[in-house]
């Protein structure tokens, strides 16, 4: 039996789109409303019942269709945005492909109505018919889609509940009330209002409407910042390490306004996180990229969720580098550097926060961790807890010149393991051993940055078989392994051998560690794994070095401890991702006793 070819009618290839563009009513809402924004609307009004599954209506102010466009909208490729092969290589609106609306019309109950500004007359289109009709209706479009997958009862089966529809929904009109801050969004429910937000110019406008969408607590535990460098443009807010989430459900990332997900992107903030990230959290951040369009493609996929950076390497290293020199200058509020410290990598606004260089040089590394206390900025007490119990400790220190630092001054320890002093605000509790541990960290970080990575031949070199692909990228990437300590050559086509790697490694497993490195550099054109490894060793000797619980200390040596805090990069968290002090405000304090009730 022979099968003939033969043309898809225009309904059934609609309806094939559809399965791509339309998986559920929050894909229908994101692509009525990029057609708004798109069309310049500064208001977008989403109406929906039942989830979206009975009824979605998105109305908004923009340019609005002519007559003789309405059925040229709805029908299968054809746009406004895209003209030329120049034009889909550098977009700039948020769709280009004309496959929605035909899309969506061939699967729901569709009706499009719309008034070119300028215009004194509105016409409306229904989805099944041909000509459009007059209607009353203000400057701008409508689209009305009721009865999803009506006629595609397959489709239709895969819908959960109205409850899990909405907030699907819900998610991604938030996500594009996140994108532009220039237009004003409404979303209803059931007749219900959701959230009305207005157009928001200006930090404090926007801020708000960020702490509307996704809680004041965000706002309150983010730092804000811009950067530019190498053609790239990045800002928004990113949260601070103790207000990580259990899943990664506040991640909000935009390039040139689009939200996207992707694994470059992913990669690289959670790298700039790994020192401070407690194990199994997920970092909180709504973060704006922007570049020419034309080193972005956003036609990958139909959803346009996924996007093919032409730099991928330049962006990750960007915005790795970024991201972490803005965790790394967060300090209490106030806070600076010692005077002798050296310039800051890269230059960072961030509000709320002070961005300051970066520590001066620590002494170097030695063998033991007994050896690092010498380097500390204030010395372990000799004297015993009990001889230290029957000691009167002084009061706090006044400053000549009237100025409280961020941190204030000690004025007690508590039961040996927390630190109490008063500042500005109120009161501060320090976790002494969590603090030290960080700030030691940072100093063998820095001292074995100044030194350089010193690396220790293997007594019998270790073969590892890769692929041809992985031999040809570990020997193009020699200088860069040789950097940090490991040195790899060539046996065969598909065999490497691995003759060195960094001292501080010593014992480690080589052929996995160098197996991972790979696959870094074959997926993210870099890699931090040998670092993180020697950085997870630091650690571990930076915690055995480290003041520990019921030691007792003195008034001097507890301020000596909070100005090390208030200077050192990264200090807010020790070097599993816990917190290293808190703030109790007055304000915090008075509610706890009732006071002014």
């Amino acid at each position: 039996m022979t099968h003939r070819i033969h043309a898809l009618p225009s309904q059934l290839i609609n309806q094939i789109a559809a399965g791509e563009v339309v998986e559920r009513p929050a894909s229908v809402i994101k692509e009525l409303v990029e057609n708004s924004l798109d069309a310049g609307a500064t208001l977008v009004d989403v109406d929906v019942a039942q989830g979206g599954i009975k009824r979605m209506r998105v109305r908004d102010d923009g340019l609005g269709i002519s007559r003789d466009d309405l059925a040229l909208a709805l029908s299968r490729h054809a746009t406004s945005k895209v003209t030329s092969l120049e034009d889909l290589e550098g977009i700039r609106s948020m769709g280009f492909r004309g496959e929605a609306l035909p899309s969506i019309a061939s699967v729901s109950r569709l009706t499009l109505m719309s008034r070119e500004r300028g215009v004194d007359q509105a016409w409306r289109l229904d989805g099944d018919a041909v000509d459009p009709a007059p209607v009353a209706h203000p400057e701008g479009t409508t689209v009305d889609v009721q009865d999803l997958f009506y006629n595609t009862p397959a489709r239709r089966k895969f819908l959960k509940t109205e409850k899990t529809e909405f907030r699907h929904l819900e998610l991604v009109l938030r996500r594009l009330a996140l994108a532009r801050f220039d237009v004003a969004f409404k979303l209803q429910h059931n007749g219900k209002l959701v959230f009305s937000t207005p157009k928001a110019d200006g930090v404090q406008k926007r801020e708000a409407r960020i702490a509307e969408l996704l809680g004041q607590n965000f706002i309150d535990n983010s730092l804000r910042f811009e950067h530019e460098a190498a053609g790239l443009y990045l800002s928004g807010w990113i949260g601070l390490p103790a207000f990580s989430r259990s899943q990664a459900d506040m991640q909000h990332f935009f390039v040139n306004g689009r939200m996207v997900r992707d694994k470059l992107v992913t990669h690289a903030i959670r790298q700039a996180y790994q020192d401070v990230l407690y194990h199994g959290r997920h970092p909180a951040y709504v973060l704006y990229l922007e570049l020419a369009p034309q080193l972005v493609d956003a036609n990958v996929h139909p959803t346009k969720h996924e996007v093919r950076f032409r730099e991928g390497r330049l962006v990750h290293d960007y915005l790795f580098r970024t991201l972490h020199q803005v965790l790394a200058d967060a300090r209490p509020e106030g806070a600076v550097a010692p005077l002798d410290a050296a310039p800051p990598v890269t230059s960072a606004g961030v509000s709320g926060i002070a961005v300051t260089p970066g520590m001066a040089a620590a002494p170097a590394v030695k063998e033991s961790a007994e050896s690092y206390q010498s380097a500390f900025h204030w010395q372990m007490p000799a004297a015993t807890a009990s001889s230290r119990s029957t000691q009167r400790q002084p009061p706090a220190p006044v400053p000549e010149n009237g100025e409280i630092p961020p941190l204030g001054f000690a004025l007690a320890q508590l039961h040996g393991v927390y630190i109490l002093a008063q500042n500005a605000a109120g009161l501060v509790v320090v976790d002494m051993h969590a603090a030290h541990e960080r700030i030691t960290y940072e100093r063998l970080k820095q001292s074995l940055e100044g030194q350089g990575i010193r690396s220790q031949p293997l007594l019998v070199p270790v073969s590892v078989k890769v692929s041809p692909r992985e031999v040809q990228l570990a020997m193009d990437s020699r200088d860069l392994l040789q950097n940090l300590g490991l040195e790899i050559d060539q046996l065969d086509k598909d065999t490497l051998v691995i003759r060195a790697l960094p001292t501080l490694l010593e014992g480690a497993d080589a052929e996995s560690l160098v197996r991972d490195l790979l696959a870094d550099l074959v997926t993210h054109g870099s890699s931090e794994r040998i670092r993180q490894a020697m950085n997870e060793v630091l650690s571990t000797v930076a915690c055995h070095g480290s003041v520990r619980a019921n030691r007792r200390l003195a008034i001097e040596e507890m301020n000596a401890l909070l100005r090390d805090i208030e200077n050192t990069e990264r200090s807010g968290q020790c070097n599993h991702g816990r917190p290293t002090w808190t703030q109790l405000s007055m304000t915090e304090l008075d509610k706890l006793f009732m006071r002014g009730r």
